[in-house]
Formats: C-alpha cells, structure tokens, sequence
C-alpha cells in the first residue's frame, strides 16, 4: 500500500479514497470489537453481553463478527448495521489502524 502522509497523532499512514476500498479489504474492521449504543435493529442472536454488561456484536472463533458473510465479506446486516459500524470510515485513522494491526 502507497504511504501519502503521516498522521500528525499517529504513525499510521494515511490513503488516498482509491488506494483504500472495502472490496480489497479483509474485513480488519470487522475484528473490532463493535459496542451497541441503543441499537434496537440488531438482532439479539448476533449479539453478546460481555463481563461488565455491555452489549456488543458477537463474533465467532475466527474473530471476525458474526454477521459478516465469509463468502462474500459483506455485512449480513447492512443496512441495520450497528450506529458504530455506520460511523466507521473507509480510510480514515481507525480503518488504518485496524488494517495495520491484522497484517
């Protein structure tokens, strides 16, 4: 992957929109842990609730979440994807960050 800039908070890099695309990704984002904030629309079998009590998105031993599509890698859930999922941006510092981490 090109470099084009250092963060000024970090030293992971930032990418270009084209150099970046969820098609060429293997789904690092989907190795976060995804908390749910009131989202009523996620189904609770694809759901957990950890020591603490808070509810999150469940993932199975590959460590990937439980509603992406191995086959595929698309989200199953998509269009009722957690608030934190929707929030999560193609190239910006957590996508990088989560890409740098599972090389």
């Amino acid at each position: 992957m090109p470099i084009k800039k250092e963060s000024m908070t970090s030293n992971v890099p930032f990418l270009s929109d084209s150099e970046v695309t969820c098609a060429r990704c293997k789904a690092c984002c989907c190795r976060q842990e995804a908390m749910l904030f009131g989202d009523t629309e996620v189904p609770d079998n694809l759901t957990e609730i950890n020591i603490q009590g808070e509810r999150s998105m469940a993932r199975l031993e590959d460590g990937l979440c439980i509603a992406l599509d191995r086959k595929t890698m698309t989200c199953t859930i998509y269009e009722s994807r957690p608030w934190i999922c929707a929030e999560f941006e193609m190239g910006e510092y957590e996508c990088i960050a989560a890409r740098e981490a599972n090389l």
